[in-house]
Formats: C-alpha cells, sequence, structure tokens
C-alpha cells in the first residue's frame, strides 16, 4: 500500500478532531453578530434591510448612543417592516428597544430609524444596532444548561446548526435561481413571439404597400 495515500487518510481523520479542538478553545471561529453603527441624521430616515427567508428567528436591539451629552439623549422612532409591508415593531420616544419574531414569508426585512419631531434640529446622532437572525439568534447557554451538554458537544451542536443554516440557505437561493431562471425563458419566449408578431406585421404592412402601389399604377396607366 503506497505510505503517502496511508498518510493521507491518517490526516483526514484527524483533521475533524484537530477542528473541533480548535473551535473549542477559540469560539471566535464561529460566526457572531456584530453591532451595526448607524448616523441618524436631523431631519430623514436611517434604514437597514437584510434578505431573509421564511421561518428564521430574528432578534434586534437598539440604543441611542450620545457621548456628549449623556443626561439628555435625544429619543428615536423606529419601525420593522416584512416584505410585504407588515408592520412587526413600532416605537416611538425610546432611546433603546428591542424586537423578536419569526419570518413568515422570504424577502427583504426593513428597520428604520428616525428622530422625533422635538429633535430635529439637533445635531446628528449614532445608533448601534445589533442584528441578530437564525443560528446567532440561538441562546446557546440556555440549550446547554437545558440539555446539560458542554464542551465538544456543544461545540458540535452549534457546528451542527450552522451547517443546518448553510444548508437551508443553499435550497433556498437554488429555488430562487429556479424562479429567476423560469422568469427569463418565459420573458425570452414572449420576446420571441412578439419579434415573430412584428415580423409577420411589417411582411403584411410590405405586401399590402406593394399590391396598393402597383394597384395605383395599373389604374393611372403607368404601367
Amino acid at each position: 500500500m503506497n505510505k503517502g495515500m496511508v498518510f493521507g487518510g491518517r490526516a483526514a481523520c484527524f483533521l475533524p478532531i484537530f477542528l473541533v479542538l480548535c473551535l473549542t478553545r477559540n469560539s471566535n471561529i464561529l460566526p457572531v453578530a456584530e453591532a451595526i453603527w448607524l448616523t441618524i441624521p436631523s431631519s430623514g430616515t436611517k434604514c437597514v434591510s437584510e434578505e431573509i427567508q421564511s421561518n428564521v428567528v430574528v432578534l434586534g436591539d437598539y440604543y441611542v448612543i450620545d457621548e456628549n451629552n449623556p443626561d439628555h439623549i435625544p429619543t428615536i422612532s423606529a419601525r420593522v417592516t416584512s416584505p410585504f409591508g407588515n408592520n412587526l415593531h413600532h416605537n416611538e420616544n425610546a432611546t433603546h428597544g428591542q424586537f423578536a419574531f419569526t419570518t413568515s414569508e422570504s424577502g427583504n426585512y426593513l428597520a428604520c430609524f428616525w428622530k422625533d419631531g422635538s429633535h430635529q434640529k439637533d445635531s446628528e446622532l449614532t445608533l448601534g444596532v445589533d442584528w441578530k437572525t437564525g443560528i446567532a439568534a440561538k441562546d446557546w447557554e440556555s440549550v446547554a444548561k437545558k440539555e446539560k451538554i458542554e464542551g465538544v458537544e456543544l461545540v458540535l451542536r452549534r457546528l451542527q446548526g450552522i451547517v443546518e443554516t448553510i444548508r437551508g440557505n443553499l435550497i433556498y437561493l437554488r429555488d430562487r435561481e429556479a424562479d429567476m431562471r423560469e422568469v427569463s425563458e418565459a420573458t425570452n419566449a414572449r420576446v420571441a413571439w412578439f419579434s415573430i408578431m412584428s415580423l409577420g406585421v411589417c411582411i403584411a404592412v410590405s405586401v399590402l404597400q406593394i399590391w396598393y402601389l402597383k394597384r395605383y399604377f395599373v389604374k393611372k396607366k403607368l404601367i
């Protein structure tokens, strides 16, 4: 047997164990959500959006930051809407807030923030938005306490969740690609039929013009 093949097989066996140990020692390798910093203008609205598929848990936390005047932080209003325009969260005169929901439809979910009317003349302010979806929104500490798992087993559960999320996203992208392909094929078919109809109309009009001109010239005894 080839020594290189034996070494390659052993390396392939030990590679998953090595990855698990690395993930156990350094949990930062796992994907985590990071806060988004927005600058809310004195007048107008600032929005963030994300394309999310259906049956996905979404958690959001937003808070106003004003280091220059921490005792009198201006308030904002917030609204979160679904792709079909349904109002999922609405809050007014707040310096911070939270929202949580499970998506019922696929598409772009929009979160908009603006300053309240009483503070429109003030300067810009900074808003922190912590937006978590899917596996990042799951409370793994509660799962570990409830199911009494820890260490490598907990990391494997998290990796399983990440793999399932990636698989779901790939299936979603495959379905979207199939829908786009069907729309493209239907559009191409309609364009082809329209081109054929346009060509037929042009040919018919040309034949009628030739027939009319020939009849006119014969009537005038020009030919």
